[in-house]
């Protein structure tokens, strides 16, 4: 994390500088296009029958030239500066960065199977982003067979989602109509939020659209029950058309901020609907990667300068724990509170009589002959009691 502040606070420097120097040109220019306009209007006034300039105007002239060559001299100076800061990034990358990190990779972990998975979940992300031409491209040069069937859910959520960032919701309620029946299984308010949106947009439009915004009020009947609140809350803005619900006390329902959310919503409960996850399983993978990549190279650059090989030589299984913090919580872990180490399917939870759990290997490692007295309090119980549990 230190070192990516450090290459932020170069970059800020540069973006500085870069809005400074706009700055300068534009003013510096604007004085050069007054003093020449001044000058030809001068020089218009006074200028002799014969087309001959003056002594005076000519030497006016000469310091017009002066002052825009040394104008021009001053802003190519400046914007060397900006090169030289600029490669100042460059170098703060290279210096913070290990651009080489093919030492934590582990020989054959890119088998034919994990590398057609790679592949996959790569067609998939470029699906999810709206890419269809590169994920085809991708499945004809990888020899991937993708049916169709995958590709149309993401066309079509693609679709509603350029609407929606365009304030089209007209795409967005006919999905939300169709699927009604499921999102409600699913307890979503993604079509109650869509009227909602939809609703505000006529008010916006005042008394214009009174009677088309009363009529379409009707699309709440069915949300009636569990937003009841923000109904009337709808309805009651509408005494304030006449003067504008920006000058009212309904002005909150117009925060721009609600567009975004209702994407965020919609990618969300589309997502459950085709029981897909809300992130794109490459983004997820690629952010825990960048997170856990220092700490991999240090433990790597540890284990060549004391020689112990063989510590890290598993395909699944890291020599370190890394926190990837909760974004990357995904399921419920439980660490043993003896051994301190994180349970696994070949060393799982165990539940004692007594109501405590340890793992199968501490409760293995602690019972003497055919009784084992629990750590946490002086129940003594036999170790086949201890039952396995699944979180």
């Amino acid at each position: 994390m230190d070192q990516c502040v450090t290459v932020e606070r170069e970059l800020e420097k540069v973006l500085q500088k870069f809005s400074g120097y706009g700055q300068l040109c534009e003013r510096s220019l604007e004085e050069l296009i007054q003093y020449a306009g001044g000058l030809r209007r001068e020089i218009l006034q006074t200028e002799n029958q014969d087309g001959d300039l003056s002594g005076t105007i000519s030497l006016v002239m000469t310091q017009c030239c002066k002052r825009i060559k040394d104008t021009v001299q001053k802003l190519a100076s400046d914007h060397k500066d900006i090169h030289s800061s600029v490669s100042r990034v460059g170098k703060a990358i290279d210096k913070n960065f290990d651009s080489d990190i093919s030492s934590v990779g582990i020989d054959g972990c890119w088998q034919t199977d994990s590398q057609r998975i790679l592949n996959e979940v790569m067609v998939e992300h470029f699906f999810r982003q709206g890419m269809l031409d590169v994920a085809e491209e991708l499945c004809q040069e990888s020899g991937l067979s993708i049916d169709q069937s995958q590709k149309e859910p993401f066309v079509e959520l693609n679709r509603i989602l350029e609407a929606l960032k365009v304030r089209v919701l007209r795409p967005a309620l006919e999905w939300a109509v169709s699927n009604r029946e499921m999102l409600m299984a699913q307890n979503s308010s993604l079509e109650f939020k869509l009227h909602r949106l939809y609703f505000i947009s006529l008010l916006m439009g005042g008394t214009a659209n009174q009677r088309e915004a009363l009529q379409y009020a009707k699309n709440f009947q069915p949300f009636a029950l569990n937003h009841q609140k923000d109904i009337q809350v709808l309805m009651g803005s509408l005494v304030y058309l006449r003067q504008g619900i920006e000058n009212s006390p309904y002005v909150h329902l117009l925060d721009a901020n609600q567009w975004a959310d209702i994407c965020d919503i919609f990618t969300r409960d589309a997502c459950a609907l085709l029981g897909l996850s809300v992130e794109s399983p490459l983004s997820v993978s690629f952010s825990a990667g960048c997170v856990a990549l220092p700490a991999l190279i240090n433990i790597k650059a540890v284990i060549e300068q004391r020689q112990c090989t063989g510590v890290w030589n598993q395909k699944d299984e890291l020599p370190i724990e890394v926190d990837l913090g909760k974004k990357c919580w995904y399921h419920s872990i439980f660490a043993c509170p003896i051994l301190r180490q994180q349970t696994t399917d070949n060393n799982p939870p165990m539940k004692l009589v007594c109501g405590h759990i340890i793992s199968r290997d501490a409760l293995n490692k602690m019972f003497n002959g055919s009784k084992l007295k629990c750590p946490y309090c002086p129940m003594e119980q036999s170790p086949g009691d201890a039952k396995q549990i699944f979180f």
